[in-house]
Parts: structure tokens; sequence; C-alpha cells
């Protein structure tokens, strides 16, 4: 049923437009119509005549037009370490950058939340999450400050509350003063939940529950976060299957993988999702697909660190939710979304299934429906429909770098990082001709490399 006349419109025409729907519709020239924060139409041509109340009208000739890119997983704190032991497997990495995480504040982990957030908005980023997980005693209100600035820039946000209570006395890789304790970790993501999450189809804010990873909680916090979850009815997310260490890891520790140590605590599940899983057999493919547990993968930070090379395809054959994460900018100084669709491409290529890994449209797929899935919010965004929000990015593709490319969605992934001439979320625009309308960005980085240069001081200081 058509918006009634009072809402206004937004009417989008002369695009290329990748729906990627159920059937990954295209057209070569077609229109969005937007009716308040939703899509009333989607079609070929120019749009309807005869419609109330249009307040724009964009011509986008030159330009694909595609669903907003989902970020689902990130930290949004390491935006002022960047640069940092960049020569180091996953566990040295984390050794050697634990002892600076563990004494951020509010003022640094605001200005990093900014940082990362305006660096993927201007990139095509319409919703985005973080997994914080670092709550030094005395830090302030760090999810609070971390909601406030995804909140300023006007993009749809998840913030997955993390939370570590295994330090290096425990057998963990976090310091003793890193850490929270069980109680106190539940309690305060509780509390956090029910202070931000917003359950609604159009929300903006939500919260999961997200203990950090096998080498840094415990089973009880574990076990305790899935069941907290499902108690608040919201979605819960760690770190899972990223490095060969952290396989030896939990066989040593707990005598299983760490697929069946999560299933053993009760998190899997559809309501679940783990970032990296990179070291995966054939059994974990299987549980992850059976329980319907997604997955975020990150190919530029498995990279980085050495990880490995992620089974991809072979998820996506078995039915696994895949979506696309930034991870942490000290292990992807990027910070950009749009960056990963063909960094996912060129890197599954490298695998055992090669030039048949990834295709440009099921590396965009992962990078926006694949990402709604794993947030659980398919439903209302991932995919360009009517009856659902209006996320969606407007791609500059006449210019140098892709007025060659014959195909769209081929210049978006395998062509240079394409220009955002504009950016929509929830029918409202926040980004035009790369430039953010609700920060200022010059000011972020100015704050940014201050607040880095502080954490620096007060680390120094020990």
């Amino acid at each position: 049923m058509a918006a009634p006349s009072t809402v206004e419109r937004i009417v989008i025409e002369n695009c290329a437009i990748a729906t990627v729907d159920a059937h990954d519709t295209e057209y070569a020239s077609g229109h969005l119509v937007v009716a308040g924060n939703k899509i009333e139409s989607i079609g070929a041509g120019k749009a309807p005549e005869g419609l109330e109340n249009v307040v724009r009208r964009i011509d986008a000739t030159g330009h694909l037009v595609t669903p907003g890119l989902i970020n689902t997983h990130h930290h949004f704190y390491q935006w002022i370490t960047r640069g940092l032991a960049t020569d180091h497997n996953l566990f040295n990495w984390l050794v050697a950058l634990y002892p600076t995480w563990a004494r951020i504040d509010e003022a640094m982990v605001r200005v990093a939340a900014q940082g990362s957030l305006a660096m993927m908005a201007r990139g095509g980023v319409t919703t985005a999450m973080d997994h914080h997980y670092v709550y030094p005693k005395g830090s302030g209100d760090l999810s609070g400050a971390i909601i406030g600035a995804a909140q300023d820039m006007g993009v749809r946000f998840t913030l997955a509350r993390g939370s570590m209570d295994r330090s290096e006395k425990d057998g963990g890789l976090p310091p003793d003063f890193a850490v929270e304790t069980t109680e106190g970790a539940l309690a305060a993501t509780e509390e956090t939940v029910k202070k931000y999450h917003d359950a609604s189809f159009d929300a903006m804010t939500q919260v999961a529950v997200a203990p950090c990873s096998p080498f840094s909680i415990s089973t009880e916090l574990l076990r305790e976060g899935a069941a907290l979850g499902r108690r608040l009815g919201v979605r819960m997310h760690t770190h899972g299957s990223e490095t060969v260490e952290e396989e030896k890891f939990c066989h040593e520790l707990f005598g299983m993988g760490p697929t069946d140590y999560f299933e053993s605590t009760g998190f899997l599940g559809e309501d679940v999702w783990m970032a990296h899983c990179v070291h995966m057999n054939d059994s974990d493919i299987e549980a992850f697909a059976r329980t319907k547990t997604g997955v975020a993968h990150c190919p530029s930070s498995n990279a980085r660190l050495a990880a490995g090379i992620a089974r991809v395809p072979d998820m996506l054959k078995a039915g696994v939710p895949v979506g696309l994460g930034v991870d942490g900018t000290a292990s992807n100084e990027s910070g950009e979304l749009h960056t990963e669709l063909r960094n996912a491409l060129l890197i599954n290529r490298l695998g055992v299934h090669r030039e048949a890994a990834l295709n440009a449209r099921q590396a965009l797929r992962l990078g926006t429906f694949g990402g709604a899935q794993v947030l659980g919010r398919a439903d209302s965004i991932g995919s360009l429909e009517a009856g659902k929000l209006a996320d969606f990015v407007l791609w500059k593709i006449d210019g140098l770098g892709h007025s060659s490319i014959a195909d769209p969605v081929t210049a978006i992934v395998f062509g240079a990082a394409a220009p955002v001439t504009a950016s929509f979320v929830n029918g409202k625009q926040i980004v035009e001709n790369n430039r953010l309308l609700f920060a200022d960005e010059d000011a972020i980085a100015r704050d940014a490399r201050a607040e880095a240069q502080r954490l620096a001081r007060i680390t120094a200081q020990g």
C-alpha cells in the first residue's frame, strides 16, 4: 500500500541498480522512490508519474545504487592505536597491545568511535557495529560514548557489549588490571541492553551480548552470557577459530576445538554470529550450518595478522550466513568496509577454489544482505525492496577509475574504491560527495591524533 500523501518522498532516477534481493534483480537504468524512512518502489526506467509530496529528485546518471554496506565486526577503540605491532601474529599482537588498551578512557573511546565511524560512513557503510570489550575501572561510560558517536554520525548501529574475565593469572592473555569480574561483566551487559537496545523494525541502536574470546573469558562467562542473551532476546557475538594458536589453546584448556567448545556452552545458534572463523574443518562448518550460526568474515585483518584464509565458499555452500567485517583498525588500518568487498574476493581466490571461490555479486552480497542476516536484520535492511528501510548508497562509476569497466557491480568490487556521491540511512542523507554531513572530519582527525598521543604518554608512564 502506498504511503500517505503527507509523507515526503525522494526520487532517484537514471541509475544502474543492484537490489541484492533473493533473485539478484538488477536494472541497467532504473529508479528508487523513498517515502519517509522506507523504500516505496523500485524498478526499471523512470519513477511512476503523479507521485505526491516529492521534496527532492536526484538525477543519478553515471551511478550504481546498492544497499548500504553493513559492517559485522569492528573494534572502534583501536582507531587510536593504529600502526603498532605490525609484524606480529594474533597472540603476540594482543600481548603487545593489551597494556595500552587497558588504559583507555571515555574521551579516548568517543574520539576513536568517531574516527572509526567516519571512515566507514563516508565509504558507504550505513549499518555499523562495534565489539567493545575493554572496560578499565574508572574509565567512564564507554558504551554511552560509543553509542553517542554513532547517533551523532547518523548510522544504524549495533553495540556488541563485550567482556573479559580471564586474565594472565588465570591463563588468559589480558593483563590482570584489564578485565572485569564475571558477575560485574554480566550485570553491566544486562544494564546496557536494557538502557539502549531497540527491538523495533527501524531501530537505529541495538545491543548484543559479546564475551570477547576463548582465551580472555571463563567458561562461566560464555555460558552465562548465552543464557543472558536469550533471556533478554538479543543476539550474541564473540571471536572464534581465528588462528591455529587459538585452536591449540582450546584443545589444551578445554580438551576440544573452538566450535565444539562454543556448542558445549550454548554459544552456537541462529541468534549468534562469530568473528573470523578461519580455521574451520568440515565438522565445524556443518555445526554452523545446522545451528544457523553466522560468520563475520574479516579478510584484511586475517591477512594482516597472518591468520589464514577462511573457507567462505564452503560456508556459503553449506548455508552458513556470512557477512563482512572491518575488524579493529589496529589490524586493518584502512578502517574501510568497501575495500573488504575486493579483498574478500581476491583472498578467497587464493584458496582451494581458486577463480570459482567468489564472484563480484557474491562479494557485494556478503557486504550487504549477508551482513543483515548476520545481525538478525534481514527483514529490514540489506537489500533494496519495497517496504524495507531506506539505507542505500550512490556509487559514482563514470569517473576515471571506473568508466571503462563494463559492468557496474564489477566496477565497485574489482575496481578502485568507488567515490560515494550520496549515502542514505533511514531515508536521511549522511554523506555527500565523499564528505560527512553531520561530522567535521578535520576536527575528528585532530582530536584522534591528540588522544592517540595522550594514550601513548599514559602507557609509557606505566
